[in-house]
Formats: C-alpha cells, structure tokens, sequence
C-alpha cells in the first residue's frame, strides 16, 4: 500500500575538498591514482545491464602523457546499437509506472555512493583521462554530479506538487508523462557531472536512455554507469555505447 504524500527538503550543496598538501584526502587519491596507472582498464559496452567485450577496440591515453595507456574502451556495433535500443525500449514499460518517489531514491543512493565510497574514484578517473586538476575534478567529478543528483530529486518533487486549483464542484489533477520513445545522450568530452546529468534527469522522470559518451571522457563515464548500477538501476534503463561519432 502507498498512500503517503511526501516531499523531498531543499539539499545543502555537497562540501567541496581541499586535498591540501599531506592530506588524508589527497594521500588517498595519490594513491588511487598510482593504482590506476599501474594497470589498462577494460571497458565495455553496456546493454540491459550486461557487459559486451567486442574486441573492436580504441587506446585512451593520459591527454598530458599521451605515452600512458590506461584504458582500452570496445566499441558498440550495429548489432549493439540496436539491442540497446530495443533494451530501452521494453525497460520503459515497467519504468514510467515506477513510483518516482522509487526512481528518485535511486538518483539520492547514486549521490551518496559518490559523497563517500566512489568519491576518490570519480575524482582520480578525471584527473587522468581529462587532465583535470585535483581541485576541478572536485568541484565537477563529485560535487556537482552529487548536487545534480540532489536537487533533481528535490526539482522533481516540485513538479509533481504543482497541481491546478480545484473547486467544490470539480477535482483538477495533473500528470506528468515521460517522453516517447528513448532519449539518446550523447555526453561531452569536459565535463563528468553533465554525462551523469544528461542521463538522470530523464530517467528521473521515467524516460530510458541510450548513452553514446565521448571517446575523451568513457573512462569517467563507465565510472557513473557502473555507480549508477549499483544504487539499483534496473537493467535497460540507461544502455551504455562507447563508440567513435564519425563511425
């Protein structure tokens, strides 16, 4: 039984890290960062919650040591492109009629795994695969894909509030559909917290995504989809397809 009416509060912007100079903080991405360049990532295409190794490969190299391998991202095919749709498609029926009190506990669950146990790890991604500062894989990397995350679900809360007036004689109720079809994002090679953004806004609001991200931030990206899995996406709802645009 659901029968309560709840609201989400206004959220306080997720705090931002110094990494000051023998920090336990920048210790800890140091060494993480150590870790990852000490080994090539494989990263895969993503449908319906499964992950496909196709063997049609690309190298993604530090932009500031273009000698640094440290990942190996297959691309999605025909074939692929077209399971990650129809995926898409057959995960929205049950998805837009999918409480969104359910769906927006998934974006604040996704929040929180990178406010703590994924934070150095979004972070340390960034750093090297975009060439990013430690101070500007913070303030996007982790803080404001968490504030994304946190204020779309406040966001989302009022919409659905905003209700037209009634009267004595007549009861006005407004509903919010999803979009038809899928939505195809196609994330930038900048910023971490718009890829993130571009995919759970919609999906928030009970639409499926197929997710094309840019050959210069997959590492990053592959990152979010794998966190977003974890705080409990359900398979086919986001559908993850590395590939090169001009192919």
């Amino acid at each position: 039984m659901n029968n309560t009416i709840f609201k989400f509060e206004i959220p306080e912007n997720e705090q931002v890290k110094r990494y000051l100079p023998n920090s336990k903080e920048s210790k800890e991405i140091l060494k993480l960062i150590q870790e990852l360049e000490g080994k090539v990532e494989e990263i895969p295409v993503i449908i319906n919650g499964q992950e496909f190794y196709t063997g049609n490969t690309y190298d993604i190299t530090e932009p500031h040591n273009h000698k640094k391998l440290i990942a190996k991202v297959h691309m999605a095919g025909e074939k692929e492109i077209q399971y990650a749709i129809e995926s898409a498609l057959k995960a929205k029926k049950k998805w837009e009629t999918l409480s969104w009190l359910e769906r927006a506990s998934i974006s604040l669950k996704a929040a929180e795994l990178l406010s703590g146990k994924y934070r150095y790890l979004i972070n340390a991604v960034t750093m090297i695969s975009q060439s990013k500062t430690v101070h500007q894989a913070e303030i996007d990397a982790a803080c404001e894909t968490i504030d994304f995350l946190r204020y779309n679900a406040y966001f989302a809360s009022r919409i659905y509030q905003d209700q037209p007036r009634s009267n004595v004689q007549q009861l006005n109720r407004l509903e919010y559909r999803p979009l038809e079809g899928f939505v195809f994002a196609l994330s930038p090679f900048n910023f971490t917290s718009i890829a993130s953004n571009l995919n759970m806004s919609p999906v928030l609001m009970g639409n499926v995504t197929v997710w094309k991200p840019s050959t210069t931030s997959v590492y990053s990206n592959y990152i979010l989809m794998k966190v977003f899995m974890e705080a409990g996406l359900p398979d086919g709802v986001i559908n993850f397809i590395p590939g090169k645009g001009s192919e």
